[in-house]
């Protein structure tokens, strides 16, 4: 239990963040799912238009250090990758 007046202000500050923080990482992870749940569908254009938004806010998070910057990369590759993926399989067939 913090005794000092900044020692309380912190732990206001730490509990706000971490609600901030929570329902970004909440968004963020179900953007990703309605775009690698797009793929599986084979939906092409909802997984594209899906991503767009998925960019934006990986690297948002990025910047707000929510996540590793390398781990908005990673996921916006793989991603990529697995829309050309479907897109090559649609022209295929």
């Amino acid at each position: 239990m913090p005794n000092s007046v900044n020692a309380k202000k912190r732990l206001r500050q730490s509990h706000e963040r971490r609600l901030v923080n929570r329902s970004a990482r909440s968004t963020m992870r179900g953007q990703v799912k309605k775009v690698r749940v797009a793929i599986a569908a084979g939906d092409v254009e909802t997984s594209e238009a899906a991503f767009k938004t998925v960019q934006k806010t990986l690297d948002k998070a990025a910047s707000s250090h929510l996540i590793h910057a390398n781990a908005a990369a990673r996921t916006k590759s793989r991603l990529t990758a697995a829309i050309k993926k479907v897109k090559a399989a649609k022209a295929g067939a």
